[in-house]
């Protein structure tokens, strides 16, 4: 069921708590992955059963998970490895949450959704023995997206979890998996599609012959046998369109759906800012809002002041022959002045996204390669 598209929420925690699906976008090297496996972990010690779904074949996701390789299907973070909520003592009560991830294959997908709608064992075997299906499952453009798009129907159905999150991967074609559902709804009603799916049905002969007419050109470039094999592809998908086209409804609908939060992660350097803002102007052409801003990777300001104040008291100190302090105070005023530039940098974005919450994750003294150091960045997501 389908809603209206709301205002961002007023935290990050709330679309922790109450979304359905958070779809976590941005440039690469940014920490993107490691952003979507903490808001699935914030979510599940909030007592929620999360699905971390990545579309990256960079399989990073099982090292920041502390798990073995991911396949199609997804593997559960065994609860005694999940940290602690900082106030679990005080929330003894709260139902304890579970922790599932999976890493997307393209292929697997598309041989359980043709297994799934076969209407039988024969018609199954055909397909999937099919040399020109074989070709474009695993080749043709868009097929990574439409593949997307199937896995989020299947977990958003699946009564095991009650939040996706969904790790895009980190290029500018991420955001195609959105328009993927609808893509393949044109394409099923498309004139050709139906021109080469009419012998199958038994429409008139004219119709059959028409369609033989129109790929004798196309034979005589690709061979007779590689038409003959999508003919007989098309012929064998007879009858499987209706729920093909069902489930691309269901999946545009739940990426327009209010329950659905768009995550926007950028890092504080002049190209990440660029490449976030591209992707926030991508979803304002979809009509869709961020519901949440995440800059990562930020410098803190060590305190309440300027690097101006800093600089002023290093002067003092050096004035007063305190060397020492001098620098101590020359050095905050450095890191100061590296956050005052990057709190510059990211304000046109934070401006463009408005009103959506913005959280900023402070630079780490190592990278995030477990669970204990996703639970901190967790933390700062869940405040």
């Amino acid at each position: 069921m389908t809603g209206p598209v709301e205002p961002p929420s007023a935290s990050l925690a709330v679309v922790v708590r109450q979304a359905r699906v958070v779809i976590c976008c941005g440039t690469g090297g940014v920490g993107k992955t490691t952003v979507a496996a903490s808001v699935g972990l914030a979510a599940a010690r909030a007592g929620r059963r999360v699905a971390v779904v990545t579309i990256d074949p960079a399989r990073r996701l099982a090292d920041a998970l502390g798990i073995g390789p991911l396949g199609n299907d997804p593997q559960q973070v065994p609860a005694t490895l999940l940290p602690r909520r900082p106030d679990a003592a005080a929330d003894a009560s709260s139902p304890a949450g579970e922790l599932w991830a999976l890493m997307l294959d393209a292929q697997a997908t598309f041989d359980a959704l043709v297994a799934r709608h076969a209407t039988d064992d024969g018609q199954r075997d055909r397909i999937l023995a099919n040399p020109f299906y074989r070709n474009v499952s695993s080749r043709l453009s868009g097929t990574q997206e439409y593949m997307a798009a199937e896995k989020l129907y299947e977990l958003t159905t699946d009564a095991r979890f009650d939040l996706v999150v969904v790790d895009t991967p980190p290029a500018r074609n991420a955001l195609d998996f959105l328009d993927a559902p609808e893509r393949l709804s044109r394409f099923l009603d498309h004139r050709v599609y139906r021109a080469l799916m009419a012998p199958a049905r038994g429409y008139l002969k004219a119709v059959g012959a028409a369609s033989q007419v129109m790929l004798r050109p196309i034979a005589k470039v690709v061979g007779a046998e590689v038409v003959a094999d999508a003919m007989a592809f098309f012929q064998n998908f007879d009858g499987m369109e209706a729920g093909f086209r069902h489930r691309s409804t269901a999946v545009a609908a739940q990426l327009r759906d209010a329950s659905t939060s768009y995550v926007l992660v950028a890092a504080p350097r002049a190209d990440a800012v660029a490449e976030a803002g591209w992707f926030a102007d991508r979803l304002g052409e979809l009509t869709l809002s961020v519901g949440a801003l995440v800059v990562n990777r930020t410098h803190p300001a060590f305190g309440a002041g300027g690097s101006g104040d800093a600089a002023e008291a290093a002067a003092a100190a050096s004035i007063a022959g305190r060397a020492d302090l001098a620098a101590w105070w020359t050095t905050l005023a450095e890191q100061r002045l590296v956050a005052e530039a990057e709190a510059a940098q990211i304000a046109s974005l934070a401006a463009k996204v408005a009103p959506a919450p913005i959280v900023t994750v402070a630079l780490r003294p190592t990278d995030v390669h477990d669970l204990a150091a996703l639970a901190a960045i967790a933390d700062t997501l869940d405040a």
